[in-house]
C-alpha cells in the first residue's frame, strides 16, 4: 500500500495556494493530513486569520476520519445532528463537518490522507483542495 509522502503534501499545498490566488481568494491555511490523521504539511499565506489552521486540519480530520469529503459529512450531519455533535466533541475540536476537505486517493482508490482549507467559503476552499490533489497526481473523494 502506498503512502502520502511530504513531497506530495507540499506539491497539493503549493498548487491548492496557487489556485487560490489565482482565483482571488482571500488568505487560506491549508492542511494535508496522513491516512492516520497526523499533520503532514501546513501552510498558511501572509494575512491569514489566526482560526485558519485550526478550521482546516478540522475538515481533513473528519474527511479522514470518515473517508468522505467533508462536504459528505455536512450533508450527513444535517440528517443525524445528534450523532455529529457528539462525533465534534469526542474528538476534542478536532472535528469540522463543513465544506472545504477532501480525501487524498491513490490510483487504485486507497486512502493516503486528507486536505483541508479555510479561508474561504466552503467552496473556495474545496475547490483549491481538489486542484491542489489533481495536481500532485492524486485522486479525491
Amino acid at each position: 500500500m502506498s503512502m502520502l509522502t511530504l513531497e506530495q503534501a507540499n506539491q497539493i499545498i503549493s498548487a491548492a495556494l496557487a489556485a487560490s490566488q489565482k482565483a482571488g481568494y482571500r488568505p487560506m491555511g491549508i492542511a494535508v493530513l496522513d491516512d492516520a490523521g497526523n499533520l503532514k504539511a501546513y501552510a498558511s499565506e501572509d494575512g491569514a486569520s489566526m482560526f485558519r489552521f485550526d478550521i482546516a486540519r478540522a475538515k481533513a480530520w473528519g474527511a479522514v476520519g470518515m473517508g468522505v469529503s467533508s462536504r459528505k459529512l455536512g450533508e450527513r450531519a444535517k440528517e443525524n445532528p445528534n450523532f455529529f455533535v457528539s462525533l465534534a466533541a469526542t474528538a476534542s475540536g478536532k472535528f469540522i463537518a463543513h465544506t472545504g476537505a477532501v480525501v487524498i486517493k491513490d490510483a487504485q482508490g486507497n486512502t493516503l490522507g486528507a486536505v483541508g482549507a479555510s479561508g474561504g467559503t466552503g467552496e473556495e476552499d474545496e475547490a483549491i483542495c481538489i486542484a491542489g490533489v489533481l495536481a500532485a497526481g492524486l485522486q479525491h473523494g
